[in-house]
């Protein structure tokens, strides 16, 4: 196949230069187009020395639709509302769009104003979109744990929180700091009861989800509790998720405990899961890089898919270390 022609719309922040560089090691990804509109006229090389060696000459542009139509591809690394007006002009204009944001991942598109405070107006749009999740829904398919009490813990490392200046994720701020936000109303909660809930052909599935922000650059690691709904152990439940992730290039199921370490700059996402006989739970732990595989890294996947081509071309399966 001939060079994939790309463009990043919103190329100027962490998911951006993280798209940058999985591109640059692609073997047929071509990056013809960069936006960063609040960045446009400035090297890309200045803002992010990490791009010089493979885009010396790169300069981020302010959007210009007439520059994207035609392209094979297009990533949009926007804000969710800014992605939500621009995807429906591009549908049709390029090969295919990837978006990073959520305002394509919700199917009932009136969860929108309470989850993301704004109103979704593209149902048809909505519903032909593609989205996933992993760690406890193989679970929950399988019929091994309750789908209606579900608790998930997570901590993420400050880059999940984007580039833009904010007093919350100065290093200052979270310097020597660990601390849960979004209680009660996280986003992300309906997003993995649809996930789970879609395996079930169902809707009824519960998640309390509590997210932890830790000083760390780039990093997710995930910790799930259910109840059994059946007879369970630890290695049926490993097995469970072997069998479902087997052939997976980016997917490694070990009893070993997880480590954001091992899945530093890595498309890898590592799972294990356990159960505790004495208070009769299930536990599902995953950790991953949340710019590769959480954002940047599953989207080149994603577009890897679409296209047509090999699913791991660009994306790294070894974290760096030490």
């Amino acid at each position: 196949m001939s060079a994939v022609r790309v463009g990043i719309i919103g190329a100027s922040g962490y998911t951006g230069v993280e798209l940058l560089r999985l591109c640059a090691q692609h073997p047929q990804f071509e990056v013809v187009y960069a936006t960063g509109d609040t960045r446009a006229g400035t090297l890309a090389s200045s803002l992010y020395p990490s791009l010089t060696a493979a885009f010396p000459d790169l300069v981020f542009e302010a959007f210009d639709e007439d520059r994207v139509a035609g392209l094979d591809l297009v990533f949009l690394g926007l804000p969710h509302e800014a992605s939500l007006a621009l995807a429906p002009r591009l549908v049709g204009r390029v090969g295919c769009v990837v978006d990073l944001s959520a305002a394509y991942r919700l199917k009932d598109a009136s969860l929108y104003p309470t989850w993301y405070g704004f109103e979704h107006d593209q149902p048809d749009l909505l519903a032909a979109a593609v989205f996933g999740l992993l760690a406890l829904e193989p679970l929950v398919a399988a019929g091994l744990v309750d789908p209606h009490g579900l608790v998930v813990d997570s901590i993420t490392g400050v880059s999940g929180a984007g580039r833009a200046l904010k007093d919350d994720s100065l290093f200052c701020a979270v310097d020597e700091d660990l601390r849960a936000y979004g209680l009660l109303d996280h986003r992300h909660t309906p997003e993995m009861e649809q996930a789970i809930g879609m395996s079930l052909h169902e809707t009824t599935c519960r998640v309390l989800f509590t997210p932890h922000l830790a000083p760390l650059n780039r990093a997710m690691l995930v910790t799930c509790y259910a109840k059994p709904a059946k007879s369970v152990t630890t290695e049926s439940l490993l097995a469970t998720l072997a069998s479902r992730y087997r052939g997976e290039p980016f997917v490694v199921v070990r009893p070993t405990s997880p480590s954001t370490k091992a899945a530093l700059g890595t498309n890898t996402a590592f799972i294990t899961a356990r159960y505790d006989q004495r208070t009769d739970t299930v536990i599902a732990v995953c950790a991953l890089d949340n710019l590769c595989k959480g954002a940047s890294g599953g989207a080149v996947q994603s577009a890897n898919v679409a296209l047509g081509l090999d699913e791991s071309a660009g994306l790294q399966k070894v974290g760096l270390y030490p």
